[in-house]
């Protein structure tokens, strides 16, 4: 996150004059940020909330942020379950392995240590398919996929 100041007639400064109005750039989008009043933990805040697809993210993210700031610690978000935080665990440590030349037999035997792998029957074995769908899909996440993590599934 890189966080600018407003450009001025002469183009974009180098450095923010202030904090009190400020573009942060996330990505390829560019939200603009005003700071209003002093800041402080003892007044009252104020948020905005954008009308669009994301709208029920952005509400449970201020709801838990709300509920962190009267009772910490934050609650555990409910857009990632415990199996998939789980499955999410599993597949940045395949793609460490594959990033380490390792072999997906060898991974799965790190993933899976009670499955008793044997090399004759690993071709056909359901832990390798396993093995290569978590290598697969943790690619993706590392490949800009992470940014869809805590999107909720919608109906169309």
């Amino acid at each position: 996150m890189w966080i600018a100041a407003e450009p001025g007639p002469d183009g974009p400064e180098p450095e923010p004059r202030s904090l009190a109005d400020t573009r942060i750039e996330i990505g390829d989008e560019t939200i603009r940020a005003r700071l209003v009043g002093i800041a402080d933990t003892t007044s009252p805040h104020t948020a905005l909330i954008l009308l669009d697809e994301a709208t029920p993210d952005r509400l449970e993210a201020l709801a838990r942020y709300w509920r962190f700031r009267h009772a910490p610690p934050a609650p555990p978000d409910p857009r990632v379950t415990t199996q998939r935080r789980q499955r999410l665990r599993q597949m940045l440590r395949a793609v460490d392995a594959r990033f380490e030349q390792q072999t997906y037999r060898s991974i799965a035997v790190a993933l899976f240590p009670t499955h008793q792998i044997e090399a004759a029957s690993w071709a056909g074995d359901a832990v390798r398919e396993t093995t290569i769908r978590l290598a697969r899909d943790g690619m993706k996440l590392v490949c800009g996929g992470y940014r869809n993590l805590l999107k909720r599934p919608r109906k169309p």
